[in-house]
């Protein structure tokens, strides 16, 4: 017989294997622009400031502070490379699918069992969006923080340690701090004290010792209340829908439905998509269908929970840690969440593999046939897993298969065209966008990205309207409000533009683009003075973005008030961003090569100027390679002239 050990790490290896083509998906637009790709708090690695604002702030809507933190790290270790962070994703999974088996062993000293259970929770392909989308890290964080709080609870209840309990209490904290869903875990654990640890009744004695175990959880309790009204508060302003919006009755009926959704993915994982839209409304068949099936597991459970109490604790986990994100308080326009399921699947894995265990156990030819189903059941996971791992390689891949998969979702067609018009597919990105505004005429998202998309293909008067009715349908919206500011500096109406802008700055102190915009309003208008400070607030809140080190480095080299002019600090600026930026951009060194001429150094200034020329003219950029070339003529006039001039 193998050694648990051994088969722990082969558990682990397996799904690494199993989730490598993970590692070379790209970033998506969907979320991951709030956790990383647009958040310049999380890309500046660990910072003193950055670990003040993980622990102050509520951005995404959420209070997940270690969430923060582990992304922070992220960057300083990776920067923005996405194989990395996906890395880090899979070996939460890999560790969790250990983590799990090792706690189900010491529960049930069921070798085999927990093993398949470990291993349909690794494999199973409704975990694979909590394991390939990045900004998901708060679900393999937060239960790898749930398992060592259970195995430090188990060990608790074995050896009766003060100090196991008290680490399973850190524990949990660690894990609300990753996830606030994880909330229901004290009743995870009384679950546990029904079966397998048989804690809650004493079987001599025929007593129930319900009212101790549940006391012995108050600290449990307390980290949940606490978490749950951080939550509450942390959403109720932007996340949580009114019930004008979504009817306490649509809410009920689609809970129903998204239970039995859930289960039925368990059991049939196909077509899985990343957003599943809410319905308005809901047929009535399904839903009683859905709720008469429900009723129905419930009450087998129920009554056999004395010769099978795996079935009624499988299904109360299921059913409770689902609980929170289920739809009663409505957090977003989704149905339903195939990341949601990733803790909760666990007691669905737990109920089947026992009760088929109980089965098969007087039978050695069932034996042989069950292990046979396992067998292929487990890879038939691995296939449909490796299958939906193909979505995830780029948002344009994702978002298309979930329109394919779905029905009138909006946020697919939106989140589709952006990655076109990110790909310089405007015409395309236009269709995707006009499809997501049929369905949602309500999201103020579409129709900035309708309107910046027209702003930039140089028909500002068209854009006004979409950006006026983004602004309107949400003036909280510093994105809305900066897109706007954009078309009116387009159409040179630079006064309504500064309030826009303004107005963005102060929705979002963090929100560097508008600031920026405003210091280029304050150039044409001749006020170069006062248009400093704003760009230096701009590169203070985005230190490491090219285009504004680059914009004010040519400022700073070659602005007419003489006031303004410092090659020094061009100089830096231009270094910086021609580093960041990388040897292939001939704007960045035609920049560095303007900030060596305003400092002097000649030489430089024509060897960088003749490369930026060159690779302006191989790129096919014929009129900015003439450009330059003026540029690089007249440095050469000027080292001309002071050679001839030290000669004399």
């Amino acid at each position: 017989m193998p050694r648990p050990r051994v088969i722990g790490l082969l558990l682990a290896l397996a799904t690494l294997l199993a989730y490598l083509p993970a590692t070379h998906d790209l970033f998506i637009n969907y979320d991951d622009d709030d956790y990383i790709t647009q958040n310049q708090i999380v890309q500046k690695g660990l910072t003193w400031a950055g670990v003040k604002w993980a622990f102050t702030t509520c951005h995404a809507s959420n209070w997940h502070p270690l969430t923060w933190l582990s992304h922070m790290t992220d960057c300083e270790l990776f920067h923005l490379n996405s194989g990395g962070h996906h890395f880090v994703n899979v070996l939460f999974h890999a560790a969790n699918a250990a983590l799990l088996f090792m706690l189900l062993l010491g529960l049930t000293d069921a070798l085999w069992p927990s093993a398949f259970i470990a291993a349909l929770f690794a494999w199973h392909p409704m975990h694979v969006e909590s394991v390939a989308w990045v900004s998901e890290r708060k679900d393999v964080l937060s239960t790898f923080f749930a398992l060592l709080a259970l195995l430090s609870y188990v060990r608790f209840t074995q050896d009766n340690r003060r100090r196991n309990f008290w680490l399973a209490v850190i524990f949990f904290a660690l894990g609300l701090m990753s996830k606030p869903m994880l909330v229901t875990l004290p009743f995870v654990m009384l679950l546990l004290d029904y079966w397998p640890l048989q804690r809650i009744q004493d079987s001599k004695a025929k007593t129930w010792n319900v009212r101790p175990c549940a006391l012995e959880k108050w600290p449990f309790f307390l980290l949940a209340a606490l978490s749950s009204t951080v939550t509450f508060l942390a959403q109720r302003n932007d996340a949580v829908a009114s019930l004008a919006k979504v009817p306490l009755t649509l809410r009920f009926e689609n809970a129903i439905l998204a239970y039995a959704d859930y289960l039925l993915k368990t059991i049939w994982p196909t077509q899985l998509a990343v957003f599943y839209p809410l319905s308005k409304h809901l047929a009535w068949a399904p839903v009683a269908t859905a709720a008469a099936v429900l009723i129905l597991i419930s009450a087998v459970a129920w009554l056999e929970r004395r010769r099978s109490p795996w079935l009624l604790v499988g299904w109360l986990w299921f059913l409770g840690t689902l609980m929170p994100v289920i739809g009663l308080v409505q957090v977003g326009d989704q149905a339903m969440a195939d990341r949601y399921g990733y803790f909760p699947l666990i007691g669905i894995f737990i109920a089947f593999t026992f009760a088929i265990a109980k089965g098969v156990n007087r039978s050695r030819f069932a034996k042989t046939t069950c292990a046979v189903a396992g067998v292929l059941i487990l890879s038939a996971c691995l296939v449909l897993t490796e299958n939906q791992l193909r979505y995830w390689r780029d948002s344009e891949s994702l978002f298309s298969h979930a329109i394919a998969v779905t029905k009138d979702n909006a946020l697919a067609h939106l989140n589709l065209g952006a990655a076109l018009d990110e790909q310089n597919r405007p015409d395309e990105a236009l269709i995707e966008y006009q499809k997501a505004l049929q369905l949602a005429p309500y999201r103020h998202e579409i129709f900035n990205n309708i309107g910046k998309l027209l702003n930039d293909e140089g028909k500002p008067e068209a854009a006004l309207t979409y950006c006026r009715e983004a602004v309107r349908l949400n003036p909280k919206s510093p994105f809305s409000h900066n897109s706007l500011g954009l078309v009116l500096v387009e159409l040179g109406r630079f006064d309504e533009a500064m309030y826009q802008f303004s107005e963005a700055a102060q929705l979002d102190a963090d929100y560097a683009p508008p600031r920026f915009q405003m210091g280029k309003i304050l150039l044409k208008q001749g006020h170069d003075a006062e248009a400093m400070p704003h760009f230096h607030e701009a590169l203070r809140i985005e230190p490491d973005n090219p285009p504004m080190l680059i914009y004010l480095a040519r400022v700073l080299a070659a602005d007419e008030n003489p006031q303004i002019r410092n090659g020094a600090e061009a100089l830096a600026l231009a270094t910086k961003a021609s580093q960041l930026a990388g040897p292939a951009q001939p704007v960045a060194l035609d920049t560095l090569a303007m900030a060596y001429a305003e400092t002097g150094r000649f030489d430089e200034a024509v060897q960088t100027g003749q490369e930026a020329v060159n690779l302006a003219r191989s790129a096919g950029q014929n009129d900015d390679a003439a450009i330059m070339q003026q540029r690089l003529e007249l440095y050469q006039k000027h080292r001309a002239w002071r050679e001839s001039f030290q000669k004399k």
